[in-house]
């Protein structure tokens, strides 16, 4: 062997050592690196019961696990409006009572995530999405008005899993913050040079169910977002079976969508 050949052997196993190392690290410790559970401190939950139209609430899973949060009751006689929120990946999702609680557009179904606030268990894409389904079938039409209308909204990754409902169950609007068209490109554009599609044990493939849903969609992105790039959100919005509009906030990242945010949301709750 020649001896230029033997430094370069030495690289090409360390690179290759170092790369499969990085592979199965990635893969054990994903979930980890995905969801990142926060609990709820009881002065805030104390801090909550001050408000009159806002009850605490539980669903029981098929397996026992049971999901808590709240519902935030605006309804009105007549036609009502009730919106499923799906938040973030470490969103406890009791930060929004206090908007939803002077909202007039609209009641909230606001459940966190297993693992999350006071829930109990551990989640996971399996878990999260037939909870969503559960969640809905506990909460749509109970108002009992004859003409409420549902709309389905997810930040972040939450989106995959507003996806998913809105492909399985009814929905009059749908509503995606920062949404990515899949978990696997996604992985991807964050780890280029590792074969993220033999590690991922999650789908949230949203782009391969967007040409069913004929729900009109509002898509919220911020232009200068490096956890979820606006191509991801701009091609799920190219595969929307239904109308969709897109709302862009310049200069904005993932978490500083700032002025603006809820009146676009307050807009499109209005038209739908």
């Amino acid at each position: 062997m020649k001896p230029l050949l033997i430094p370069v052997i030495r690289i090409v196993t360390v690179l290759g050592f170092c790369a499969i190392s990085a592979s199965v690290a990635m893969y054990l410790l994903q979930d980890r690196m995905i969801f990142y559970p926060q609990r709820i401190r009881r002065s805030d939950l104390d801090a909550i019961k001050s408000y009159r139209n806002v009850r605490e609430v539980a669903v029981t899973a098929r397996d026992g696990t049971v999901i808590k949060g709240w519902f935030v009751d605006n309804g009105n006689p007549g036609r009502s409006k009730l919106l499923f929120y799906f938040g973030g990946n470490a969103e406890e999702v009791s930060y929004l009572i206090p908007k939803a609680a002077g909202s007039k557009d609209c009641s909230f179904v606001l459940m966190n995530y297993r693992g999350y606030g006071q829930s109990q268990g551990k989640p996971s894409e399996t878990s999260l999405c037939s909870d969503a389904l559960e969640i809905y079938d506990s909460f749509a039409g109970r108002t009992g008005a004859k003409d409420q209308r549902i709309i389905i909204m997810g930040r972040s990754i939450g989106t995959g899993v507003a996806v998913f409902l809105a492909k399985n169950r009814k929905s009059d609007g749908v509503i995606l913050v920062s949404p990515y068209n899949d978990f696997k490109s996604l992985a991807q554009y964050h780890f280029p040079y590792l074969p993220v599609g033999l590690m991922i044990k999650y789908k949230f493939n949203s782009g391969e169910k967007a040409p069913s849903i004929k729900s009109p969609l509002m898509i919220m992105l911020g232009t200068e977002d490096k956890t979820i790039p606006p191509q991801q959100s701009r091609l799920l919005a190219q595969k929307w079976g239904g109308m969709v509009t897109i709302k862009e906030f310049e200069g904005a990242d993932h978490n500083t969508f700032g002025h603006g945010y809820w009146q676009c949301i307050k807009e499109f709750l209005n038209q739908y």
